[in-house]
Parts: C-alpha cells; sequence; structure tokens
C-alpha cells in the first residue's frame, strides 16, 4: 500500500513540475517585459512553486504519519478482542473435531 501511495504522489509532483515548467515556457514565449524582468519574475516564481511542494510534501508525510499512527493505536485497541474471537473460534474447531471423530469410531 505504501508503494501504490508514493508512486501516486510521485507522479502528482512529475505532473505538477511538468506545469510548472510548461508555464514558464509560455511566460517566456509571451512575456511582454524585458528579458532580465522576466528572468527574476521566473525565478521568483520557481523558488514559490518549490516552497510550496516542500510544504505539501511535509503535510503529506505528517498526515501519512498520523494514520499509519492511528491505524496502529486501532489494531492495539481491538487485539485483545480478536485474540479472544480467534481462539474462540479454534476451541470450537477442536470441539467438531473430537465431535466427528467419536461419530466415524461409533461411540455418540
Amino acid at each position: 500500500m505504501s508503494n501504490d501511495y508514493d508512486s501516486d504522489a510521485l507522479g502528482g509532483l512529475a505532473l505538477f513540475l511538468l506545469g510548472v515548467a510548461s508555464g514558464a515556457a509560455v511566460a517566456l514565449l509571451f512575456a511582454p517585459t524585458t528579458g532580465k524582468k522576466t528572468r527574476h519574475y521566473l525565478g521568483t516564481s520557481a523558488r514559490q512553486a518549490r516552497d510550496r511542494v516542500t510544504e505539501a510534501a511535509i503535510k503529506a508525510r505528517d498526515l501519512a504519519d498520523r494514520g499509519r499512527q492511528a491505524a496502529v493505536v486501532v489494531i492495539d485497541e481491538w487485539r485483545p478482542t480478536i485474540d479472544e474471537v480467534v481462539a474462540q473460534g479454534r476451541e470450537t474447531l477442536e470441539q467438531g473435531r473430537q465431535a466427528y471423530q467419536r461419530v466415524t469410531r461409533g461411540e455418540a
């Protein structure tokens, strides 16, 4: 599951960066200002985009960590109940096995 999430995040990041690059190319082609001003604008925009991507990645990592921690808590809370149900299931199976053996031996 983690690999699917990681590949989706990387794919989204790649698409975002492709969009940034495309926007920069269009801006260069249709720039109403001088080259120096355009380069300054693009540099500033690229830094801002990088900062936003970094923030988004940090938030995504934090959210994934919180989700993982919540899952561990839920599993730990339900573990005694699950263990009890499994034990009861094993006991029931054993009783059924013993009953079957008695019937096949003609003891019942």
